[in-house]
């Protein structure tokens, strides 16, 4: 209206424009009409008015004619309780235009954002026009395929952002739910240490375990911060005793295992043969294979360790008596954010073990065989 600004919305941000108010004629979609035809079209032409606020038309209502706005600001809106305005349209352009070619309910709600005077083509007489005019046909189709080109792109941006943000909310879980194991040892070895009456050798005990759990939880934030700035790692890989190894750092697993009613049982002795490893990043992967493990099993059960040694390398292989892993998604396990049925997690974990292995040299796999649980499988060269 007159001494009023109105503001358009371009890539995301608002510029105020000077008032403008559109002749019929002048509408870019209408141009190419003859002197007859815009005379006969003005004739239908509805001017209508509409105070800020007011809605032009309501979501599933019929949709009976095409508007375009000669003066003033339109915004549309849709979705249930709080609604979203996802386009302002301004003078000279077109909306409701999908009643021109279907007979449906709308879609979406249009409404003033502000005084505002629009031009209404009753549809059962704007038809004829188009009918006699193969020029208006063509323009009113190009104007429908932009806006749902636009309403497109609109649609895939939101869908993008939603799983980025579902990405991060899971990438969160996780990072809280690996947290919670190493915290859990920490406060029963807290509770342990204050005990009255306690040996010493216990209380040693309790702090050489809360100790390592500080490390571990340092060590995992720092994965995780190698994980998503997706840097290369520098690993201390140096030969050594890899039976010894095995047996410290069994005694730690079962320590956690048994919160959770789970027993770890090695079937064979891990072989003598030297491998180069870092003990530090190596313990990473076996907690978190273990954690995939007592999470497979929530009422309890068994996680049987073993290994063979050949003549290039030592595998290892922690087998679980849960359900097994659905031979549709085995493939995807390795990858970030895949998962296999926990409450919790997003795969993160089992990437962060792909990622170890292949530092050391050494390759990681799963595998299902009938009547049995997950069987984790990871190779390391031996030292030459």
């Amino acid at each position: 209206m007159p001494g009023c600004g109105i503001s358009r919305l371009y890539a995301g941000r608002f510029f105020l424009e000077a008032p403008q108010v559109i002749t019929l004629e002048a509408i870019p979609l209408l141009r190419q009409l003859s002197r007859p035809e815009l005379q006969a079209l003005r004739f239908i032409a509805q001017e209508r008015r509409y105070a800020a606020g007011q809605e032009i038309f309501h979501e599933g209502t019929p949709g009976d004619g095409v508007y375009f706005v000669k003066d003033g600001l339109v915004e549309i809106s849709a979705g249930a309780g709080a609604r979203r305005v996802f386009s302002r349209l301004g003078p000279g352009e077109i909306f409701g235009e999908m009643a021109v070619i279907e007979h449906r309910p709308r879609s979406a709600t249009a409404s003033a954002a502000g005084a505002t005077e629009v031009y209404f083509l009753p549809r059962g007489e704007l038809l004829p026009f188009i009918e006699r005019s193969p020029g208006l046909a063509l323009a009113l189709l190009q104007q429908i395929s932009h806006r749902l080109r636009e309403f497109n792109q609109l649609h895939l941006r939101e869908i993008l952002e939603a799983e980025r943000l579902a990405a991060v909310g899971s990438f969160a879980r996780a990072i809280v739910h690996d947290l919670k194991n190493p915290l859990s040892i920490i406060g029963l070895s807290a509770e342990t240490f204050d005990m009255p009456g306690i040996s010493e050798e216990l209380r040693a005990r309790s702090q050489a375990r809360i100790r390592k759990q500080v490390e571990r939880i340092s060590d995992m934030v720092g994965d995780i911060l190698i994980f998503t700035e997706g840097k290369p790692t520098n690993t201390a890989i140096q030969a050594g005793d890899y039976r010894a190894f095995i047996l410290e750092l069994v005694a730690d697993l079962r320590a956690e295992a048994e919160i959770k009613s789970v027993r770890i049982e090695l079937e064979n002795v891990p072989p003598a043969t030297p491998v180069p490893f870092d003990p530090r990043r190596l313990s990473r992967v076996f907690h978190n294979l273990m954690h995939n493990a007592t999470d497979a099993m929530s009422g309890g059960g068994t996680v049987y360790l073993r290994f063979d040694a050949g003549e290039k390398e030592s595998v290892t292989e922690i087998e679980d008596t849960g359900p097994g892993i659905a031979p549709e998604i085995a493939g995807q396990l390795f990858q970030p954010f895949a998962t296999h049925g926990k409450a919790h997690g997003t795969g993160l974990g089992l990437s962060i073990c792909k990622k170890i292995v292949e530092d050391h040299g050494g390759r990681i796999w799963v595998r299902n065989e009938p009547n049995r649980g997950a069987i984790f499988c990871f190779a390391l060269p031996l030292a030459k």
